[in-house]
């Protein structure tokens, strides 16, 4: 314990003797560069910020991808600054600057952990390709089943079975539009147990489709007819766009991605600022002997 402590004696003294043997003006310098460095790690560190949310927030997948990339751009010059600034203190920097240096690479460890979670979410976009899917394609296919519901019914109204048909086909096409008013929902939805709620009325929905669309086939006036088989082949293609909505609605990116943000990313990088801010009011602060700070605090020369 003694050796250690006058081998730690020794090297404090000697960086202090290196430290004092620089001019004033070589010291100011040293300073300077610090200061130079840490403000561009904050204006950096914001357009890292800015980039992601902007990513998050993107309506396309090339706009969140570009925003994506800025912004890791943007966190490798923080990190490069932070390289370099350590190495600036080590040549010449108090303890509590060295200090704010360490709580500051900590917090920005989280930072770039957060972003490894949450940038790749952002680029995926998958809820907003599920509700262009249920807006756009599965609605169309579902208003093909309309129109040739309309159709049938119009066309059997005065068949024997005119009720029967009636009944049945708008039954169906009712279910229908009940499991396409639960995809919105269930799209923006963050909870799994929610969206199994949802699928599960949307299952009991569509038993109740094919069972109608069964009534009908078995009507003799209506096996082959053309209405009722573009109202089935129009239902069925809802269908498979129905299961690729809810595999990209189940992955949930762009809601796990604005929760991340507005959470986690939120907080480590109020975090990294705040100890950024510090080391930069610390750095400012230090006096380099004989300098003379006067009334505004420029530093000049004394001689």
């Amino acid at each position: 314990m003694t050796a250690g402590a006058a081998v730690l004696l020794v090297v404090t003294l000697a960086a202090l003797h290196f430290r004092e043997d620089r001019t004033p003006s070589q010291q100011l310098a040293l300073k300077t560069q610090r200061i130079e460095v840490v403000e561009r790690m904050r204006a950096a560190l914001a357009v890292a910020s800015e980039a992601e949310k902007s990513a998050v927030l993107a309506l396309a997948d090339q706009a969140s991808q570009t925003y994506a990339d800025q912004a890791r751009a943007a966190t490798a010059q923080v990190e490069s600054g932070r390289s370099e600034l350590a190495e600036l203190l080590k040549a010449g920097g108090t303890a509590e600057e060295k200090e704010l240096l360490d709580r500051f690479s900590k917090a920005f460890t989280e930072f770039q952990r957060v972003d490894a979670e949450l940038l790749p979410l952002a680029v995926k976009n998958s809820n907003l390709k599920a509700y262009g899917l249920a807006f756009g394609p599965a609605a169309q296919a579902l208003e093909q089943m309309a129109t040739a519901v309309s159709r049938l019914v119009a066309k059997s109204a005065t068949w024997p079975d005119a009720r029967n048909v009636a009944v049945f086909a708008l039954d169906a096409e009712t279910a229908a539009e009940r499991i396409q008013a639960l995809l919105p929902p269930h799209i923006a939805e963050e909870s799994d147990e929610k969206m199994d709620e949802l699928e599960a009325v949307m299952t009991k929905a569509d038993r109740q489709v094919h069972e109608d669309l069964d009534r009908l086939a078995a009507i003799d006036d209506l096996r082959r007819d053309t209405d009722l088989q573009s109202a089935s082949s129009g239902y069925a293609r809802f269908n498979e766009i129905r299961a690729q909505i809810l595999a990209l609605s189940r992955e949930n990116t762009n809601v796990r991605s604005v929760a991340i943000s507005l959470g986690e990313k939120r907080k480590v990088t109020t975090f990294c600022r705040g100890a950024l801010d510090a080391l930069h009011q610390a750095i400012v602060a230090e006096v380099v002997p004989g300098m003379d700070y006067g009334r505004f605090g420029r530093p000049v020369k004394l001689d």
